[in-house]
């Protein structure tokens, strides 16, 4: 599992998740799981675990909505929000 630091939730999101589908989002991104990313920001991800760059993983719902799930090079915080909210 990887290091999330402190975990920070956009107001966007808030509104639009509901607690159970971010804690999941989450879980799956702590065991990289990278969601809906594609072929080239998975394997940057998975460099970025030896590396220490940042992390992004994309969750796609059924009905359209995506989520976003960013943690900073460093591993001292992790964002999930909406992408019009970046």
């Amino acid at each position: 599992m990887i290091r999330l630091g402190s975990v920070v939730i956009t107001p966007g999101a808030i509104e639009e998740f509901s607690g159970p589908e971010l804690a999941d989002c989450l879980q799956r991104h702590a065991r990289e799981d990278w969601g809906s990313v594609d072929r080239f920001d998975w394997s940057a991800n998975n460099r970025a675990l030896r590396d220490g760059t940042r992390l992004l993983s994309v969750y796609r719902f059924e009905d359209g909505r995506t989520l976003w799930i960013i943690t900073e090079a460093d591993r001292s915080s992790t964002c999930l929000l909406r992408p019009e909210d970046y």
